[in-house]
């Protein structure tokens, strides 16, 4: 979604001003204009937005590690033209994973006329989320879809092979400073080694076209109604099977600096509870993150301790996350290149894996070793000092409540189940930490290891085959099968509620997996916690939520130590360089925009502008009806008992749109309105019918103040547009309402049919304003977007003010996919061409 300029900022923290410093003399930089060919940026400042998105700086703006990530794999750059935050990019991806989807996505790619994929070497399959299901329709679907990989000579790992994220890590296919996608959520696992992954979008389960009466008409230049596009989940993957290609926005970016160092006792699955409970007013929401720290620092995060957070950055609500490449990530890659070429003829191994660790390889990527450049900009800074942290555990069902351990040993919570299972902690290391805290215990046990609680059940699964087989060389797997734990396969399994060992009604369970809303690990009625493998081990072992006592409280440890802003406490010399390097940019910046010609002069000269594609409009303009709330979900906007059903017409669609928010928005609404609703709009569950009922009441588009962000992709995917210009929402909101709206959390239970859906975590509860009356208000007001210049034009009423708002440039690759009638016609249309 296209972002306003001059967006409020909600919650602003003082700043600490650097000491002025004795700077060596520096040479200014020669700036020249270029114009953005494809890709231009949405810059934040509102006295520039319009002329210094198409600005470009030579030399270019310092990048962050996600940016110059996202440079190597865009598509269709300018000369000298340098991507960043919120430019929308068409991209080549690294390699792309799906799983059990694989087969529905196989369907859709046969149906929109493809037969070969692009390019093979791109494409991974994987078998982990219902592999513990042995009935005829589930290793039939299995059986589809490796023989669908084995004709299309790609890349392909069977049911209890391992999760497809372990994978994708262990046989070098997610690799450092690379781009890599999975139609999973925790595709952000893979930012633990430096690679920039990120989840292509899909919904709960596939939602069939109907063939029954009913269609959106095509648009033109004149009048903006749309093409009948009805995209499912298995679209965006097959745009990349079919083309090699797909769009994607980039994300925010947000800082993440760790300083000191992890006690004893205390794991990266610590680190991220930490971070999710103290950090838990979506300060990371849909944006990418990069950790940081000094050389020290990051030496106490071994890789799967990095693996371990990134994974869980999904839940903390981010779209990708990354760790430097550095000399911790150099030692791991060239013992896995050594193994590889030691058992290059290993029966798990792919005849290729020693080829994808090869120490050559390994030479080239430090040689031309990636990292962001000093001066960087980022939307956020996050500080966690690491020294002052202390086990935590997440819950009862949800992440973003984090307690120390301590707090709850005194609570006696007892438990009846545990699980050491997921891609986030069942590694070697992870299996080997529990072992040990049963090893310790049978020091007091005469030297037997003992067994698990009465009336406990213990699940382990490995997150691949591989890594359960070095546990069992190691001896660590046999002696948390002496213990009483129950062995599952590699795979998914309880983490995403399938399979044996799910929680009962009234039963409480502790997990070392990655989500622990209510339902996901099986029952609503149950409490589930989340934890580091030790105290998993030590909980099984007590029967109730405890930790191994490993964990020393430092001398005058007086609680977490955490920042948020550009605070800088510990000054080196690399901050400083930063800071200066900062501080330059924003005077030459300044320097330019106050030399550049008025605004409108600007952005009437025909270079400026945006170019229109054919059959796309030059404006779009219409009436607002204005739904006064936050956070309305994807289920109040199409109901979830239509989801499922395949019969359902374009007037039935038009019909049930926004009922479950307001019963009469039907009849209020439209054809031709302009909807506006206030922030976070379509949070929730990915179901993509919440962007095609839209287009089918024919409203063209949608404006908020903020999109949920599998919302925001699904729309731009199904052609319907939307813009985020908080100005308006504050301005309906001191017209029409008395009060701000009053904003609470609870909890939100797991969709059902949702056990592979990889949705964002549950949103906050729907805010709508205390003494509003009317949910949905037609305002008098029109608004235009004139797409050319880049901004929106409010008239207030009859007779009322008129304003105007600049917005971020709608690039081509959008508007193509727009005009096309979404991704799927797009991809026909690439298909056809030949590409």
């Amino acid at each position: 979604m296209l972002k306003s300029t001059g967006t409020p900022l909600l919650r602003r923290k003082p700043l600490r001003i650097l000491p002025r410093l004795a700077l060596p003399q520096l040479v200014p930089r020669a700036y020249t204009r270029q114009h953005a060919d494809v890709f231009p940026s949405q810059i934040e400042d509102p006295s520039s937005a319009t002329i210094l998105s198409f600005l470009q700086t030579s030399p270019r703006t310092p990048q962050t590690l996600t940016e110059k990530i996202v440079q190597r794999y865009s598509l269709g750059l300018g000369k000298g033209q340098y991507v960043k935050a919120g430019d929308y990019v068409t991209i080549s991806p690294h390699h792309c994973m799906t799983h059990d989807n694989s087969w529905p996505t196989a369907l859709k790619f046969m149906s929109i006329g493809a037969s070969k994929i692009h390019d093979p070497s791109q494409i991974v399959m994987t078998l982990d989320h219902d592999v513990q299901n042995k009935s005829e329709a589930n290793l039939k679907k299995y059986r589809q879809i490796e023989a669908f990989a084995r004709s299309q000579g790609v890349a392909f790992y069977p049911a209890g092979r391992g999760i497809g994220h372990q994978i994708m890590v262990e046989e070098g296919y997610a690799w450092p400073g690379t781009l890599t996608v999975a139609s999973d959520s925790h595709t952000n696992m893979y930012g633990g080694i430096g690679c920039l992954g990120t989840p292509v979008v899909r919904t709960d389960a596939a939602f069939k076209t109907s063939r029954k009466s009913g269609s959106l008409p095509m648009f033109d230049n004149s009048t903006f109604i749309f093409k009948k596009s009805m995209l499912t989940w298995e679209n965006a993957l097959a745009s990349i099977w079919a083309t090699s290609k797909t769009w994607w926005q980039i994300p925010k970016i947000a800082k993440v600096t760790f300083t000191g160092a992890l006690p004893r006792g205390v794991t990266g699955k610590d680190v991220i509870v930490a971070l999710c409970g103290l950090f838990s007013r979506d300060e990371v929401l849909n944006h990418a993150i990069e950790f940081a720290g000094s050389e020290e620092t990051m030496k106490s995060l071994p890789i799967d301790a990095r693996l371990t957070i990134a994974n869980m950055t999904t839940e903390w609500g981010a779209l990708s996350s990354l760790f430097p490449i550095d000399g911790v990530l150099e030692k791991w890659l060239s013992d896995k290149a050594t193994e590889a070429n030691l058992y290059k003829s290993a029966e798990l191994g792919s005849a290729l894996t020693y080829k994808r660790f090869s120490h050559e390889r390994l030479d080239d990527l430090f040689a031309n070793q990636l990292s962001a450049d000093k001066g960087a900009k980022y939307a956020k800074y996050l500080h966690l000092n690491l020294s002052t942290l202390s086990p935590h555990v997440s819950g009862p069902n949800s992440v973003k409540i984090s307690s120390p351990l301590a707090e709850l040993e005194k609570k006696n919570i007892s438990i009846n189940k545990a699980y050491l299972v997921s891609c986030t902690n069942s590694r070697k290391s992870d299996l080997e930490a529990a072992a040990n805290v049963l090893r310790e215990a049978a020091k007091e046990n005469g030297g037997k290891i003992p067994s698990i609680a009465s009336g406990v059940e213990w699940y382990i699964a490995a997150a691949s085959m591989p890594e359960q087989l070095a546990s069992e060389e190691a001896g660590d797997w046999q002696v948390l099968l002496e213990a009483g734990g129950t062995a599952l396969p590699a795979g998914c399994g309880p983490c995403i509620g399938l399979g044996t060992g799910l929680l009962e009604p009234g039963e409480v369970g502790i997990s070392a997996s990655n989500r622990n809303f209510k339902g996901r690990i099986g029952s609503t009625e149950a409490k589930a916690y989340l934890a580091s493998p030790e105290v998993v081990a030590a909980s099984a072992l007590e029967g109730k939520i405890t930790g191994p006592g490993w964990y020393e409280r430092p001398a005058g440890w007086s609680g977490v130590v955490i920042g948020e802003g550009d605070v800088v406490k510990e000054i080196t010399a690399d901050v400083v360089l930063d800071k200066v390097i900062g501080q330059l940019d924003s005077i030459i910046e300044t320097a330019e925009r106050d030399i550049t010609p008025e605004k409108e002069a600007a952005t009437n000269d025909e270079s400026q502008l945006v170019k229109i594609l054919p059959g796309f409009p030059e404006k779009i303009q219409g009436e607002i009806v204005f739904c006064d709330a936050d956070n309305i979900n994807t289920d109040g906007i199409y109901p979830g008992k239509y989801t499922y059903q395949d019969d359902v017409t374009f007037e039935k669609m038009a019909e049930v749109c926004m009922i479950n928010y307001d019963p009469s928005f039907s009849s209020i609404a439209k054809e031709g309105d302009i909807l506006v609703s206030g922030f976070n709009f379509g949070c929730g569950s990915s179901r993509e019918q919440a962007a095609t009922a839209i287009l089918a009441k024919k409203i063209p588009l949608v404006v908020s103040g903020s999109f949920g962000n599998i919302f925001s992709r699904n729309s731009i995917n199904n052609g319907l547009l939307g813009l985020e210009t908080p100005k308006l929402i504050t301005r309906l909101r001191e017209t029409f309402s008395n009060t701000e709206p009053e904003h609470s959390q609870q909890n939100m239970s797991e969709p059902s049919h949702n056990q592979e859906s990889l949705d964002s975590p549950p949103p906050a509860a729907q805010a709508i304003p205390k003494q509003e009356k009317m949910l949905t208000r037609r305002t008098g007001w029109h608004l235009t977007w004139d797409v050319r210049r880049s901004k929106v034009v409010v008239q207030e009423g009859e007779g009322g003010p008129t304003w105007s708002a600049s917005v971020g440039a709608l690039p081509p690759n959008v508007q193509d996919i727009t005009a096309k009638g979404g991704l799927e016609k797009w991809v026909k249309k690439e298909i056809e061409a030949g590409s």
